[in-house]
């Protein structure tokens, strides 16, 4: 069992979310638990309180707790992705219904915010030569996805 989970608040789309994100990152991911409200609950009995699932071995916890806490930028979820296929495959279904953010950020129609990182940028951001790294500094500033080569080339 995982020590330390994620705990993710949704309004009444814990359900929704938890399998988009299954959808998205596929593999392994699945849903793990689901619990209901009761007669003793808020939420009306039988209708989905929390959803754990796992992305890709991480654990979450969605919760359908009401409108009172949305999602802000202060909290993201970041995506080391191997490739830039993966990073363009990813971005294309997490902003369905979203919207871009600068520097590899976006939000999901949910309102969560994510971070797509592809492999390479800490390199080309801490490169030896200062000249070259606010380079790739620029760049990636410039950048709504990030492109890897861009930020190489730069």
């Amino acid at each position: 069992m995982q020590k330390i989970k994620t705990f993710l608040w949704f309004d009444n789309q814990a359900e929704e979310a938890a399998h988009h994100y299954i959808s998205v990152f596929g593999g392994d991911s699945k849903v793990l638990n689901t619990t209901y409200y009761n007669e003793a609950g808020p939420g009306g009995t039988g209708k989905v309180m929390t959803v754990d699932f796992r992305l890709a071995g991480q654990e979450y916890i969605a919760l359908n707790g009401g409108p009172q806490f949305p999602f802000t930028e202060a909290i993201s979820l970041s995506v080391d992705c191997a490739s830039q296929e993966e990073v363009d495959t990813l971005w294309s279904r997490l902003t369905e219904g979203g919207e871009e953010g600068q520097c590899g950020w976006l939000k999901d129609k949910y309102g969560l915010s994510w971070q797509l990182v592809p492999r390479g940028l800490s390199e080309a951001l801490s490169d030896p030569d200062p000249a070259k790294a606010e380079r790739a500094m620029k760049a990636m500033l410039g950048m709504r996805k990030l492109d890897i080569e861009a930020l190489r080339n730069a």
